[in-house]
């Protein structure tokens, strides 16, 4: 590793000493760096078991094959990714601050880190549908969404996250020319012309985010009137209520990142210091795939349940799947 010295006093190590225009790695003690590996290895390793836990339990039990379980298998689908693909390979850039996996990864980890994002955002929007027929809709929902609708919704909304931003990388020349506008030898950015950055900032946040936004506030407007105009409700609109309440958990955390990530990539101060600053607020996007079952633990009973029976190991047994895991008053 080649070194040069700063000012006769400390020694400066690069990426890639061979090469003229090399980036600056960042050294750190050997501590730093261990401390740093344990973080994302339980970051990551976290991520990956408990959003395992989520989608064992929803494709396991049949008593959980129900519509909005299917998007919430979806999105614990989209967070088992980035704990097994995104958190590590992020964690490497950080604890490296170089990139050694070469130009092609480095357009391929963009279209699946934009990718997973994309299917976790939309998502939540067919999950604000999903809960707007249920609460404005109660007595069309079963025939408005179904099991064939739902898994369809999610398909498509992979294929077309996919294709999207498979697009967003060739016209903005990240697979032919990855990384020919970067600052130096030795990093991974991506860059997006104004154009398409509006495109995108109109797809990727302004539509989903409005529509989830508009769906909620008329959902809990209609779930006002209701519970004014009724003394007694039943099992099912009970059901339904916890179901929303925990939903739009999810559904506020995860736009508080989304919003405070596209803010700042909007604003000066994230052109003038990028490096730090989208580091930063790509980390709270990712944040949320490990938050989201635990809030699903917090809210939802039969996730407590289900994750019991799958730590003793009592899905082994025969019709295990026929299990009841929603209690009488659900």
């Amino acid at each position: 590793m080649a070194f040069s010295e700063v000012d006769g006093y400390q020694a400066v190590q690069y990426c890639f000493p061979l090469h003229n225009s090399s980036c600056v790695k960042e050294v750190r003690s050997i501590t730093e760096n261990i401390l740093m590996q344990l973080f994302f290895f339980s970051v990551s390793a976290f991520t990956v078991f408990v959003n395992l836990l989520v989608i064992i339990s929803i494709s396991h039990f049949k008593q959980l094959h129900t519509p909005t379980n299917l998007l919430i298998l979806s999105l614990a689908v989209a967070d088992l990714l980035v704990g097994i693909f995104v958190i590590p390979v992020e964690g490497i850039k950080v604890i490296e601050s170089c990139w050694y996996l070469g130009e092609t990864m480095c357009s391929v980890f963009h279209g699946i880190v934009f990718s997973v994002i994309f299917v976790s955002l939309y998502n939540l929007v067919i999950i604000a549908v999903d809960r707007y027929v249920a609460v404005c809709d109660p007595l069309l929902y079963i025939s408005k969404i179904t099991i064939g609708k739902t898994v369809t919704s999610i398909f498509l909304t992979w294929i077309f996250s996919f294709i999207y931003n498979l697009v967003i990388l060739y016209c903005n020349g990240q697979w032919y020319r990855s990384q020919a506008h970067k600052n130096c030898h030795g990093e991974c950015v991506l860059f997006i012309s104004f154009t398409w950055g509006i495109i995108d900032l109109f797809v990727s946040f302004v539509a989903p985010c409005s529509v989830i936004i508009c769906l909620y506030m008329n959902i809990f407007k209609v779930a006002r009137i209701q519970v004014k105009a009724m003394n007694i409700t039943t099992r099912i609109k009970i059901s339904e209520r916890k179901a929303t309440k925990t939903l739009g958990v999810v559904l506020s955390v995860f736009l508080v990142g989304w919003i405070t990530y596209y803010i700042g990539s909007l604003s000066e101060d994230y052109l003038v210091h990028s490096d730090v600053i989208i580091a930063f607020l790509s980390w709270v996007v990712y944040i949320h795939s490990f938050l989201n079952p635990l809030i699903y633990a917090l809210f939802y009973p039969w996730f407590k349940t289900a994750v019991r029976h799958i730590i003793t190991l009592h899905i082994l047994a025969p019709s295990s799947s026929l299990i009841n895991l929603l209690p009488e008053n659900c």
